[in-house]
């Protein structure tokens, strides 16, 4: 059945032995898969729209850069620098400021790296990865990369529908890297896909660290008890309102329910069962999520503040749905944790993009320098964002 509606289409699928090509048992009785596609229509970046975005009392928001195409990840150097990847030019910029306004004057490409993302830095070397490698490059003294990279790993699996790698060295100095599912929602045939790995620098050897996570693009550790954080993104063509975007506290061991499970051990229905259980008993097993947020919303960067009245929180940019009849994300929001390093609530923290059924950016990126400034790329419209107190 195919219902049309106005920049929405509404796709019903009736399946029940559909699984059969999976592994497992399918269900006996005939389920509704729902695929809504409502892409809301994108504004060109003017000065009029940001004037309309809404920061906490105390901050402001400016245009630090603009005209960079797509950018994703963000990396705060040293002396007011920052550094952005472009998955889709495949390079690197170092944007800089150069009289302390916290606004960008001089851009300089840095590397060309075919689909780079993630990004990271430890003892003046810089790590990007893409869907499959890892490279590492000396920083010299002016921020610039050397021209040679080493390649520290060729071999992470395929990413498929999720190829955006992202990285981050722990307070333990192991390297941990997210790799997401191949497809949407697949029992996924390699071991280390939908996981977080972690890798000895030593020896560059790895290992699976958590499992069962589809898409956990942004992740940090809590800068008081150093637990690993992450946001996964939840499935898709399953519905409006489910399943819901979850802030998980991710361990050693843990699986988190992907993809026979999602939030707080609610079971995919589906799904088929797993082979040799049912999904109500493998997901007893799993690990419920701490936080839900609302579906499709799609999580990318999440990060912590280090410094400053808001030690502890975090940010965690919300790149906006595609398969929702009411939009949802396309913003930036404060996640509030308590003196212990649990989150008891959130607020935004950037919003305004979304208006009606229009929007003029999707926030991306996110990284906060040691002055406690808050950059914000738009991957929509090639803005960096300052967010900064007054």
């Amino acid at each position: 059945m195919k219902k049309l509606l106005p920049k929405v289409c509404v796709l019903l699928l009736l399946f029940g032995t559909w699984a059969n090509a999976q592994k497992g048992i399918p269900r006996k009785e005939n389920t509704e898969k729902t695929t809504i596609t409502n892409y809301p229509t994108q504004l060109e970046y003017s000065s009029e729209l940001a004037s309309g975005l809404k920061v906490p009392k105390g901050w402001k928001v400016e245009t630090a850069a603009k005209g960079l195409g797509k950018p994703r990840m963000l990396y705060a150097g040293s002396n007011g620098q920052l550094y952005v990847t472009r998955r889709d030019a495949g390079d690197v910029l170092l944007l800089k400021d150069n009289n302390g306004d916290g606004l960008f004057d001089d851009m300089v490409r840095v590397a060309d790296f075919p689909g780079v993302h993630g990004i990271t830095s430890k003892d003046g070397k810089m790590y990007l990865c893409n869907n499959n490698k890892v490279l590492r490059y000396t920083i010299n003294t002016d921020g610039t990369l050397a021209k040679v990279a080493d390649t520290l790993i060729k071999d992470l699996p395929s990413g498929g529908q999720h190829p955006n790698r992202t990285m981050d060295f722990g307070p333990d100095g192991k390297l941990y890297i997210s790799v997401g599912s191949v497809c949407n929602d697949c029992k996924e045939s390699d071991k280390e896909t939908a996981t977080m790995l972690q890798v000895d620098p030593q020896t560059w050897e790895r290992k699976v660290y958590a499992s069962g996570l589809r898409n956990t693009i942004g992740f940090d550790w809590h800068p008081k008890t150093k637990e690993m954080w992450g946001v996964d993104n939840g499935g898709d063509a399953k519905g409006d309102e489910w399943p819901p975007e979850e802030l998980n506290k991710i361990s050693m061991g843990g699986n988190y329910g992907f993809p026979f499970a999602y939030g707080k051990r609610v079971v995919d229905e589906s799904r088929e069962d797993p082979v040799g259980n049912t999904k109500e008993g493998w997901a007893k097993d799993t690990q419920p999520a701490i936080m839900e947020f609302a579906a499709h919303s799609a999580p990318i960067a999440f990060t912590f503040f280090e410094n400053g009245p808001m030690k502890g929180d975090a940010l965690v940019c919300w790149h906006g749905s595609w398969n929702r009849l009411k939009p949802s994300g396309y913003k930036v929001e404060r996640i509030k944790f308590d003196s212990k390093g649990n989150p008891d609530g959130s607020e935004d923290f950037l919003s305004g993009f979304l208006i009606g059924n229009e929007r003029f950016g999707r926030p991306a990126g996110v990284a906060i320098t040691s002055k406690g400034h808050v950059y914000i790329s738009d991957d929509a419209n090639g803005i960096i964002y300052l967010i900064k107190q007054i």
